[in-house]
């Protein structure tokens, strides 16, 4: 029996994890949340990982309010990089494989082509500040890690682009969307199924791997999509970025080249709006 610990229970991709657990008869989960154990409290970490043996942990605890993140930086940077430290610290010593999730905002978004790994990180806002720090936290700490960049994580659990569309389209006519920041919308479930073959594979390819959805899209192309695959007449207008200010400023490219997990894992990835569809089928 393979055991795993899996943090941030409430969120959308824990949840995509829970609804997929009863396929894997061989993997014994334990999901916790913050007030069953708080990453960001080391002795606590430290503690837990004392009292209970794990082969893997899966990080799905985060901060990832971008915008919030730009006026309470000190949370966002104990949770997306003190909390991290603290797994990874905490796995070196008890021997467990550490699966964490990170995001394009690394990334400056300045790049006209799909990012790979070994580029240059550069963020352009706090939230990506801070989970940069926590994968240079882990890398630093530890051998036996993965972590795995993802972009635009959307799921028919929690809130999301996804299902706030679908909201704003039931009580508006028409809406204005942002069309010139560029990525892939990414199922949850895909990338949890992803997280799954690494740990039923038992997979010893470390490091750091992109994963998003194929396929390339706006913001604009993304609502677009989910209108047309819902069957809802909401009328969609496209914007510049400039005409929909925010706190935090997104890349304007960050489309991520997925070639090393394809082929260090050996997995298909499904095209966005084929996903999509699968997701608005399980609302």
């Amino acid at each position: 029996m393979i055991k795993i610990l899996v943090t941030g229970a409430r969120g959308q991709l824990a949840s995509c994890l829970k609804a997929m657990v009863g396929s894997y008869e061989t993997l014994h989960f334990n999901f916790v949340d913050a007030s069953q154990l708080d990453i960001t409290d080391k002795a606590a970490v430290t503690s837990f990982f004392r009292a209970h043996t794990y082969h893997y942990c899966i990080n799905c605890a985060a901060y990832t309010q971008v915008d919030v993140a730009e006026t309470e930086k000190e949370a966002a940077t104990l949770v997306n990089s003190e909390g991290p430290k603290n797994l990874a610290e905490a796995c070196t010593i008890s021997g467990t494989i550490l699966v964490h999730i990170s995001t394009d905002f690394v990334f400056d978004g300045k790049k006209s082509e799909p990012y790979q790994e070994k580029d240059v990180t550069n963020p352009i806002g706090h939230y990506g500040y801070s989970k940069l720090l926590g994968e240079k936290s882990i890398t630093t700490i530890m051998q036996h890690y993965f972590i795995l960049r993802t972009s635009w994580l959307y799921s028919e659990f929690g809130h999301n682009f996804m299902k706030s569309m679908i909201r704003l389209g039931t009580e508006r006519e028409s809406l204005s969307i942002v069309y010139d920041q560029i990525g892939t919308p990414t199922y949850a479930g895909d990338l949890v199924k992803v997280v799954l073959k690494i740990i039923t594979t038992s997979s010893k390819k470390y490091g750091i791997y992109h994963y998003s959805n194929e396929g390339v899209a706006s913001w604009y192309d993304f609502a677009k999509a989910i209108f047309e695959i819902k069957g809802m007449s909401t009328a969609v207008s496209p914007i510049r970025s400039e005409a929909y200010p925010t706190p935090a400023k997104r890349p304007a490219y960050s489309v991520l080249d997925k070639a090393s997990i394809k082929t260090n894992l050996d997995i298909t990835i499904p095209h966005w709006r084929d996903s999509l569809q699968r997701a608005i089928a399980k609302l």
